[in-house]
């Protein structure tokens, strides 16, 4: 049985021309008192920015809207959100989550709750009970292999290190030096989790069942298959090089 988190939480909701699906998240998002909401839009030539600015003036004191003008990417679009949310104190919880409804509004509170045993939350598809559905057998196949992967060159403990679906203490995220991440893509994901695991940080996995998009594109490109796939290996050298030398 979910137990209702007395934490407030801030969800950060990166879009890139996400119009057909933003006011569906919102609306699930809204549905929960404790809730706000930062959409954080790059730019999007659907009018994806428009649209957010009128669900903040529907809900004007549970949803902020950031306009991106700087380099497009995942990892920026987290970046200045993080920063965002770590000036204000209007948050005990800070959350990612996807725009495009794979991430279903309904497992949030068991990540929130689960904040209260771990300074980062992972909603997992590889963990008992997770599941992702409507991706073909070589999606997933090549999913599973990352995250195999991800895991014996970085040694992270998560079961799933590329799941965007995540809740962190706001004080354990304040730890995570967001000067230091490179990515622009989706290997931010690994990135912050591998600055967390440096810092020291505990981890927690919530199953999720994670579905495949409805409507519009999906942003997987092979420049961003490969960043991922070169990330690993960089975040190990750079930990190498911070080592001090000894003599």
């Amino acid at each position: 049985m979910t137990v209702t988190p007395a934490r407030r939480a801030l969800v950060i909701v990166p879009t890139y021309n996400e119009r057909e699906n933003l006011p569906v998240l919102t609306k699930a998002l809204m549905a929960y008192p404790e809730v706000r909401m930062l959409i954080v839009d790059d730019q999007s030539p659907d009018g994806t920015g428009a649209l957010a600015d009128e669900l903040a003036r529907e809900y004007p004191d549970r949803i902020d809207v950031m306009h991106r003008t700087d380099r497009r990417g995942l990892g920026r679009s987290y970046v200045d959100g993080i920063r965002w949310a770590l000036q204000r104190q209007t948050s005990d919880v800070i959350c990612q989550m996807d725009s495009d409804l794979s991430h279903d509004p309904r497992h949030l509170r068991d990540l929130i709750a689960a904040t209260d045993r771990a300074d980062v939350v992972i909603g997992a598809r590889y963990i008992p009970g997770g599941a992702v559905v409507n991706w073909p057998l070589r999606r997933r196949l090549l999913s599973r292999f990352a995250n195999s992967y991800i895991r014996l060159i970085t040694r992270l403990s998560a079961r799933d290190c590329t799941s965007g679906y995540r809740c962190w203490r706001r004080e354990a995220l304040a730890r995570v030096p967001l000067d230091q991440t490179g990515s622009d893509g989706y290997s931010f994901l690994v990135e912050m989790l591998f600055a967390a695991s440096a810092a020291g940080l505990t981890f927690a996995e919530v199953p999720i069942t994670f579905v495949e998009r409805r409507q519009g594109e999906s942003k997987l490109s092979k420049a961003v298959l490969l960043e991922s796939a070169i990330t690993p290996w960089r975040l190990i050298a750079s930990r190498r090089k911070a080592r001090p030398s000894v003599r």
